[in-house]
């Protein structure tokens, strides 16, 4: 009775999977002929692979789904146009990786959206074919004030400014892929609620991902998962540009479990950034400094990252212009050289991780940090810094913390240094080494170092 039920059961069960994939395929079948049956493109003059500029016929097209409310589906091929406008509730699908849409230059752009709502772009490629912009925009697709704006599964490569600008918009940038922009490959200013998650960006001549706002405010971009290789600095600078994500101005930004590789500065940089969170990232091969949360910015969390290569792993700097408030966790830096981009300034290359105000350092692991494995305060402006629990090890220094005439206090204890070739803990005026090893701080009432252990 058993086995015959179990034998039921299974025929009931396989019958069962059957009927329902076969009820997914129709289902899927009917929403694809729904979804191609939304227009009818070839009636209205658009087709693919055509050799003459097809952008009256494309503008047609997509104002005619708009107003049917309907979506507008492409066949696969080359559609050779340029200076497009998206009227609100505009829902373009593609052919993955096989429709797509030619920029024919004369100084203009691909695809403008202004002040309109429920954008909607799937598996569309865009190519700029690198011709030339016009000066009134910054990239080939530019949105400006959209509302729910959603680009995923599509591809923009060959622009000769950015490949996507979004000004004041919401919505999701998700699973894209972003190549060849001879500036940033995606760039938001003011969003209002926006997702940049699961993208590709790489080999953009300046930046990557640029999460921006014209002044300081809330933003609350969400920056995840996304792949960010081979960014350059066109424009040169001392960090300024060739970052793989940059925030700038945005408060209240997510920038997690990205990985970002071989960028002419940092992996990750947020300047003015008050309330980020950089956690779970891989950064490798930096040219600069790994991870950086730097000038006015109050609250900075930053854990759980590798830092694998760059001339200093993590920075958290630029007390004197009011950063401050940041917690430094978990994070695995190594690798670190001391040959930068640019003649060195201010501490130099070769850091591991660097602190100046209201900040504990716990748990973090460096190894490979030439000059110093941290560095604690910067002359006089150090205050309220813990370093704890941390691991250093064949570093040049294993921890430098300042002993200028007002710094405030700082908390040296229960952390582990070895191998340090030129002194595991030591007080330092600027760059010059002043004190031997601080095995406590008795000459210093600012200064508690107690609990670490040093190895040879």
């Amino acid at each position: 009775m058993t086995r015959e039920f179990s034998k039921l059961n299974r025929r009931a069960f396989l019958a069962g999977t059957a009927l329902c994939l076969s009820g997914t395929v129709a289902s899927a079948q009917m929403k694809v002929a729904d979804l191609r049956g939304s227009i009818d493109s070839a009636e209205l003059g658009l087709v693919p692979n055509a050799a003459d500029d097809q952008t009256a016929q494309f503008q047609n097209a997509v104002n005619r789904a708009v107003e049917r409310g309907r979506a507008l589906f492409l066949p696969a091929g080359t559609y050779p146009v340029a200076n497009l406008r998206l009227p609100s509730g505009t829902l373009i699908v593609g052919v993955p990786g096989r429709t797509r849409l030619v920029y024919q230059g004369g100084g203009g752009q691909l695809i403008r959206a202004e002040g309109v709502s429920n954008i909607g772009l799937n598996g569309v490629t865009f190519d700029g074919a690198n011709r030339s912009i016009g000066d009134f925009t910054e990239g080939l697709l530019h949105f400006i004030g959209v509302r729910n704006a959603v680009l995923d599964n599509c591809e923009i490569t060959g622009s000769s400014k950015m490949g996507l600008v979004m000004d004041r918009c919401s919505g999701r940038v998700e699973n894209c892929r972003i190549s060849g922009a001879a500036e940033a490959g995606i760039r938001s200013n003011e969003a209002d609620g926006l997702a940049i998650t699961g993208n590709t960006v790489t080999d953009c001549a300046n930046g990557g991902i640029w999460v921006h706002r014209w002044r300081e405010g809330e933003d609350g971009t969400i920056v995840s998962g996304n792949r960010v290789e081979r960014i350059g600095a066109r424009y040169g600078g001392t960090g300024q540009f060739g970052n793989g994500i940059n925030v700038f101005r945005a408060h209240g930004v997510m920038v997690s479990n990205n990985r970002i590789a071989d960028c002419a500065f940092s992996a990750i940089r947020s300047n003015t950034g008050s309330n980020v969170q950089i956690i779970g990232n891989s950064c490798q091969r930096s040219g600069e400094t790994g991870i950086y949360s730097e000038f006015g910015f109050q609250g900075a969390i930053i854990s759980d990252n590798i830092v694998d290569g760059g001339t200093t792993g993590i920075s958290i700097a630029n007390f004197m212009d009011g950063g401050r408030m940041a917690v430094c966790s978990g994070n695995l830096v190594r690798n670190i050289s001391d040959v930068g981009p640019y003649p060195s300034e201010v501490a130099g290359f070769g850091i591991g991780i660097s602190a100046e105000a209201d900040t504990a350092l716990t748990g973090n692991v460096i190894e490979g940090a030439p000059k110093f494995g941290m560095l604690l305060g910067w002359g006089p402006y150090m205050r309220n810094i813990a370093a704890s629990q941390n691991i250093i090890r064949d570093c040049g220094t294993g921890i430098a913390v300042t002993v200028v005439e007002g710094a405030g206090p700082a908390v040296i204890t229960n952390n582990i240094v070895q191998g340090a070739k030129s002194g595991s803990i030591n007080g330092f005026r600027w760059l010059d080494k002043v004190t031997g090893e601080l095995n406590n701080a008795s000459d210093f009432a600012n200064l508690t170092i107690e609990g670490n252990q040093i190895a040879a």
